[in-house]
């Protein structure tokens, strides 16, 4: 199991998720597997978090998955990479925004998801297909709704150069290259963009748009792709 789930989740993935936890947490009253996340799977969630030193948010992302799932294996849980991210909260509202974009995703078929069609409208891009690269559109969008004039291109290059570099800080605009990808769903030169959430010794964290056809928090190895920059608004 790797989607995401969160409070408002519901269907067998979130009773999987249940069953998991009452199994390794032993809760007694056991947690109720009815497939809905509501405030007490939260907590659960949360609990299991802090037992195994992950980042308690409440959210059952890939880290708490990969923990359940090495708990139920009898392995012991690995510890996250050491963030080289600016600790503490990035005080960037468009971050906040693009958090609550995540589980927008592309139609299937000929339809478009009119919500991915907005996003395309805080470019210069018109277009009616949520099939068209759509990163950069996100992040103007996110952008846009804070109130802030992005770089109004499709474009994932186009962030190179704006606004001013910063480090590694959650919430920077992060321009990561992967030639790769060039020609792909992702991408059609290899470059992406998206907001950065931590990054490690190994990996760019991002939420961002077109990530796997939707909006999500994704990991990007290092080894594959390569940092064009992280960028603040001025």
């Amino acid at each position: 199991m790797t989607n995401t789930l969160k409070n408002g989740s519901a269907g067998d993935d979130v009773k999987r998720l249940q069953e998991q936890l009452n199994s390794v947490l032993k809760l007694n009253p056991p947690l109720a597997t009815d497939g809905k996340f509501g405030l007490n799977t939260e907590r659960v969630v949360q609990t299991f978090q802090a037992q195994n030193k992950l980042g308690v948010d409440g959210i059952a992302g890939p880290k708490t998955h990969a923990a359940l799932n090495a708990k139920l294996s009898g392995k012991p849980v690995q510890p996250p990479p050491p963030a080289l991210t600016t600790p503490g909260s990035s005080g960037a509202a468009w971050f906040e925004i693009a958090k609550k974009e995540i589980g927008v995703k592309e139609q299937t078929g000929s339809a478009a998801n009119p919500r991915i069609l907005d996003y395309f409208k805080a470019t210069t891009l018109k277009t009616t297909s949520d099939e068209t690269p759509w990163c950069a559109a996100f992040v103007n969008w996110c952008l846009a709704q804070a109130g802030i004039t992005g770089t109004l291109s499709a474009a994932a290059a186009s962030w190179v150069n704006w606004g001013s570099s910063k480090g590694a800080q959650t919430g920077a605009i992060t321009v990561i290259h992967n030639p790769a990808m060039a020609n792909s769903s992702l991408s059609r030169s290899g470059n992406h963009v998206g907001f950065l959430v931590e990054e490690t010794s190994t990996h760019y964290v991002l939420i961002g748009g077109n990530q796997g056809n939707e909006v999500k928090e994704t990991r990007f190895p290092k080894k594959s792709w390569k940092l064009k920059g992280h960028r603040w608004p001025n």
